[in-house]
């Protein structure tokens, strides 16, 4: 087989494998161009090194390739190549297109189990205290705020909210999640609080004449971004002197580490944060134990 052909045997593998998860498993474009991305470096990587397409690879390929990476990349990435050259060849043995899974019997990386980020209680007053109210636009600011933390949102839910979606007058706000899964979550006094304040003292003077279905708006009418929201909790972490890596996503971790600090249910939790496995949630329980344990060196007599 000459070269040209090669490439369109690769190309043509490539392909219809992606197009294979598209209609199976509905991926986003994001997460199928990482799996084209991965599977066109190792496809790039057994023509020049080996002189070799897809269809003819080994077991012992796959763990020279594996060994060519892993100098330069996390364990964690090993892991994600080597779950994209699973289902790549899980899904050719099933058209016919090869006789033996190469990938059986090769072992996953162990990825060490990391704790996420989070943010003390006080860190938290901090940031929340740091948009100017006296503003319209720092009243959205600590509207968003105060809802994030106060319910865990991830950033996306949060700005995707629709005034629809906020009652007031029961304290919940209906949330649109991770497989367009909704849910209903609590926003407490504060937070209820602030949104009413926003909505009757800054809202319209955003808007000027305009109208928008989003809750929290830009002066353009539209729902903010995740770009624009991610640059104003950095400026307010800075406005507040907190030096800790800081991020929605953060707020978040700070919102479920807090609730199980306070003697909360690990499944309450799990439902507030739209988790669809408690072992997602599950995390949260080792941080709380960190918390515990510093507490106990710190405190007892003889930690």
């Amino acid at each position: 087989m000459d070269n040209e052909s090669k490439k369109n045997l690769k190309n043509n593998i490539i392909d219809e494998f992606i197009d294979h998860l598209w209609l199976e498993d509905g991926l986003s474009k994001n997460t199928l161009n990482s799996y084209r991305t991965d599977l066109e470096l190792f496809s790039g990587w057994l023509t020049t090194s080996l002189k070799k397409n897809i269809l003819d690879v080994t077991q012992a390929d796959i763990q020279q390739y594996l060994s060519f990476k892993f100098p330069t990349s996390k364990s964690r990435t090993i892991s994600r190549l080597l779950a994209t050259l699973r289902r790549l060849f899980r899904y050719l043995l099933r058209e016919n297109k090869v006789i033996i899974d190469p990938t059986l019997e090769i072992m996953s990386p162990k990825i060490p189990k990391s704790l996420p980020k989070s943010l003390s209680e006080e860190d938290v007053e901090l940031l929340l205290k740091s948009p100017d109210i006296t503003d319209a636009s720092g009243l959205r600011d600590k509207a968003m705020l105060e809802l994030l933390y106060a319910c865990g949102l991830r950033v996306s839910e949060l700005i995707n909210i629709l005034l629809t979606e906020a009652s007031m007058t029961e304290g919940i706000i209906r949330i649109t999640g991770k497989g367009s899964k909704t849910r209903l979550v609590p926003m407490g006094e504060e937070a209820v609080d602030w949104i009413k304040r926003y909505i009757d003292e800054g809202r319209k003077n955003i808007l000027k004449q305009k109208t928008s279905k989003y809750l929290f708006v830009t002066i353009r009418g539209s729902a903010m971004t995740r770009q624009t929201f991610w640059h104003l909790i950095k400026r307010y972490s800075n406005i507040a002197q907190i030096n800790k890596p800081m991020s929605p996503h953060i707020l978040r971790h700070a919102f479920a580490t807090h609730l199980i600090n306070h003697g909360a249910d690990l499944r309450v939790v799990q439902m507030l944060l739209g988790h669809s496995d408690i072992s997602t949630t599950q995390i949260y329980t080792h941080v709380a134990r960190e918390r515990l344990k510093n507490l106990h060196e710190l405190h007892h007599p003889r930690g």
